[in-house]
């Protein structure tokens, strides 16, 4: 009876995940030093969903199975006077566009009250069901 929260909720938790991934894409869009002050630009994330089923085989929700690092997402920057440029002059910068980002982000956000929705309505239907069985 309570399968149809859980989808809802699992929903919640996946969207409110990813909005967390994207605001750190966001905030680490300039980041090219790890914490012990070594080069290493930050690497974009995704949050990746898989499907949560029950013992049956029955759909019950999503997760998030992973937050994957996309090698490879960094471009050139031609700054000669950073400590970190190589012989041509340029350093790697994470390639995050803030604007993909955004849209992500409102993606996200949409799921997350849609499936706020689908849980306020269910709600609803069990507690009329129930006021018919009294």
């Amino acid at each position: 009876m309570y399968g149809a929260l859980d989808v809802s909720t699992s929903g919640m938790i996946a969207q409110r995940t990813r909005m967390e991934v994207v605001a750190s894409n966001i905030a680490n869009s300039s980041t090219i030093e790890n914490e012990f002050g070594e080069y290493e630009p930050y690497l974009r994330r995704a949050a990746m969903f898989s499907p949560v089923s029950s013992g049956n085989g029955a759909g019950m929700g999503v997760e998030v199975s992973e937050i994957q690092i996309q090698e490879g997402s960094t471009r050139a920057s031609y700054r000669p006077e950073h400590p970190f440029a190589d012989e041509s002059g340029y350093i790697q910068v994470p390639d995050i566009d803030p604007t993909v980002e955004w849209v992500n982000g409102l993606q996200a956000s949409r799921a997350y009250e849609a499936n706020i929705v689908a849980a306020e309505t269910t709600k609803n239907m069990m507690a009329q069901a129930l006021r018919l069985l009294a």
